[in-house]
C-alpha cells in the first residue's frame, strides 16, 4: 500500500501554534534562573504530542500513534467501529477491547471506513 494511500487523522494545528506561543512567552521566566529551565519543556512535549499523535489508516491496518510509540491493529481484529461519549471515535477489537481513536471524530467515520477500501452500505429506505 502507498503512502497516498493513507488517510491521516491530527489534531486541530491551531493547538500546534498555542504551544509555539507559550514556548516563546516561558522563555524570559525560564531563562531567569537556570532551575526554571523546566518551565520550557511544557509547551516542547504539547508541541511534540500534536505533530506527532494520531490515526492512520490504510487498507491493512490501523496505526494509533501518540507522544510516544504507536499501536498497529490490522483491520480483521476490529469488529465494530462507533462513536463514544463527547464525539469521539472508538474501534471494538475481537477481543472485547475498545480503543479510542485519537484525533478521529464520529463524524469521520465514513472517511476512515473508505481508507479500508470496503464501501459504505447504502440506506435504500431513505429515498422513499
Amino acid at each position: 500500500m502507498s503512502r497516498a494511500d493513507t488517510v491521516h487523522f491530527r489534531h486541530n494545528q491551531a493547538i500546534l501554534v498555542a504551544a509555539i506561543v507559550a514556548f516563546i512567552g516561558a522563555l524570559p521566566l525560564a531563562t531567569a534562573r537556570w532551575w526554571l529551565l523546566w518551565v520550557l519543556l511544557v509547551p516542547l512535549v504539547i508541541g511534540i504530542w500534536v505533530w506527532r499523535a494520531g490515526t492512520d489508516a490504510d487498507a491493512r491496518e490501523l496505526r494509533l500513534r501518540a507522544l510516544v510509540g504507536q499501536r498497529r491493529v490490522p483491520w480483521d481484529r476490529v469488529t465494530e467501529l462507533g462513536g463514544g461519549p463527547r464525539g469521539r471515535a472508538i474501534a471494538r477489537l475481537d477481543d472485547g477491547q475498545a480503543l479510542v481513536l485519537p484525533a478521529v471524530r464520529t463524524t469521520d467515520l465514513p472517511r476512515l471506513i473508505a481508507a479500508t477500501g470496503q464501501a459504505l452500505p447504502h440506506d435504500d429506505s431513505a429515498g422513499q
